[in-house]
């Protein structure tokens, strides 16, 4: 080979070494520079590193994930306690091992994975999820792949989780079916239904007690004390009232009855409506140069707070001098609403209730500006629970108020109110709530100072002067100065 071309080749393999070595740089510079910029922890690159290794499938799966795990992100951030986006990354991260070792669904597997972080954290989780969850997991996926008909996915999964929370061991606690739904729609402020409010006389007939203005029962001739003798056909004598509203609430919209007033028959038809519900009724008493508000609450609707403050105002500019508020048959309602009311009589200094849940126990102390001075009795009966019994504890305890009636009925739990994706919706309970003082009334019940039963006479007579628990709470009052 002659020297010049030697030369020529030696320059070149030794600009190619160069090169070499300057890209080298390069490659080392850069790894340097994202090495010392990376937030995420080694346990975190170790992960990715048993991940690069994984099939087209599973990368896949792996960006199907990602997305939905977007998703979630977005709707989390929402919420009360957001996570910062370096914990959703290893977060996912997480959650592709675990699916690539259990062969969980997207859908599923993406949504429990995130909801485990947000409530309980990561490792703990997701070893719960290996321990407790992945044999339902392997079943479903069996019966998805083997059932030899069609599935609805989404309603299986719905009906799984309502019998979850329908096998607690708690009366309060489960999914809700109709009638519990209309309920629900009261305690809204609004009810469904004819408009009639309905009581059981000593013969258990249906009679009228009294009718809701602006509900259909108001516009035809239906009147208090009527006897209802069929309702579409179906006999109602013998019926108990809770029977009667189930036959309602399960009907068809329009109605044909059969009543029986003053031993003559006639048929009247209407349909059931929604209804606003006046949840409040005022009243002023005057007996003995006394002047006494009456107020009746017929439940702690998301509406009654502000009804309640306003025939409140009124009967305190009438310039009375005490006040009955009737709890009876009031089997509760929202918390929030009865602690409202609650602080239109005590100022901030007073505990309304506390609760109590796995961990702690929390005061709540009203929000008024002022404690009135004017006495108060509350009327109650067995049917006056929950939110009553929260009303008629605090200012029983805090304003010295009396109950005067029946032992009331004892719940002393709160339950939370959810909806799943189909509609459906389930309720659970939460914590329990205890008097001012700390009593628990849980099955016990409040007892009351003036313990006095309802006279039969009322019942065929619904009148003041039958109502014998209202005369004895008037009795109070007016030695009362």
């Amino acid at each position: 080979m002659p020297k010049q071309e030697k030369e020529v080749n030696e320059k070149i393999k030794t600009e190619k070494q160069k090169e070499t070595k300057k890209a080298k740089k390069t490659v080392s510079n850069e790894t340097t520079s994202k090495k010392s910029t990376s937030s995420k922890p080694e346990k975190d690159l170790k992960i990715k590193k048993e991940v690069v290794s994984e099939s087209k499938v599973e990368k896949e799966l792996k960006k199907q994930l990602s997305i939905e795990a977007k998703s979630h992100e977005k709707r989390d951030s929402l919420e009360s306690d957001p996570i910062s986006s370096k914990k959703e990354f290893k977060t996912l991260e997480v959650i592709v091992l675990v699916l690539l070792t259990c062969c969980i669904s997207l859908v599923v597997g993406g949504a429990l994975g995130i909801r485990f972080h947000n409530k309980k954290g990561i490792l703990g989780n997701v070893q719960v999820a290996d321990s407790e969850i992945q044999q339902f997991i392997k079943d479903y996926n069996y019966l998805v792949d083997n059932y030899y008909g069609d599935l609805n996915k989404k309603e299986l999964l719905n009906t799984a989780f309502k019998s979850m929370v329908d096998s607690l061991e708690d009366t309060y606690s489960g999914s809700l079916d109709g009638v519990s739904n209309n309920f629900n729609i009261e305690l809204d402020g609004i009810y469904e239904g004819l408009g009639i409010e309905i009581i059981n006389d000593e013969d258990d007939n249906i009679i009228v007690y009294d009718i809701i203005p602006n509900s259909p029962a108001s516009k035809i001739d239906i009147q208090k004390k009527d006897r209802l003798i069929t309702v579409n056909d179906v006999a109602v004598s013998g019926m108990k009232t809770s029977d009667f509203i189930h036959e309602v609430v399960n009907s068809a919209v329009d109605f044909t009855i059969v009543l029986e007033r003053n031993g003559e028959r006639k048929t009247v038809t209407l349909k059931k409506e929604k209804i606003t519900l006046q949840s409040v009724i005022s009243k002023t008493i005057e007996e003995d140069g006394k002047k006494i508000g009456y107020l009746k609450i017929e439940i702690f609707a998301a509406n009654t707070y502000s009804q309640f403050k306003q025939e409140l105002q009124k009967l305190e500019k009438s310039g009375m001098d005490s006040l009955i508020i009737d709890v009876r048959d009031n089997s509760g309602g929202h918390l929030t609403v009865v602690k409202d009311m609650i602080s239109l009589f005590l100022d901030s200094s007073h505990v309304i209730y506390q609760t109590q849940t796995k961990s702690n126990k929390t005061k709540v102390y009203s929000t008024g500006k002022e404690t009135k001075k004017y006495p108060i009795a509350i009327i109650g009966n067995s049917l006056s629970a929950s939110a009553s019994e929260v009303l008629i504890g605090a200012l029983t305890e805090e304003y010295d108020a009396i109950l005067v009636g029946n032992q009331t009925f004892g719940k002393g739990t709160v339950q939370e109110l959810h909806t799943l994706s189909s509609g459906d919706e389930y309720k659970f309970t939460t914590k329990k709530w205890l008097t001012p003082k700390g009593k628990w009334v849980h099955n016990d019940g409040i007892k009351p100072s003036v313990e006095v039963t309802l006279s039969k006479d009322y019942y065929s007579d619904p009148s003041d002067k039958n109502d014998n628990q209202l005369q004895a709470a008037l009795d109070y009052l007016k030695k009362r100065r």
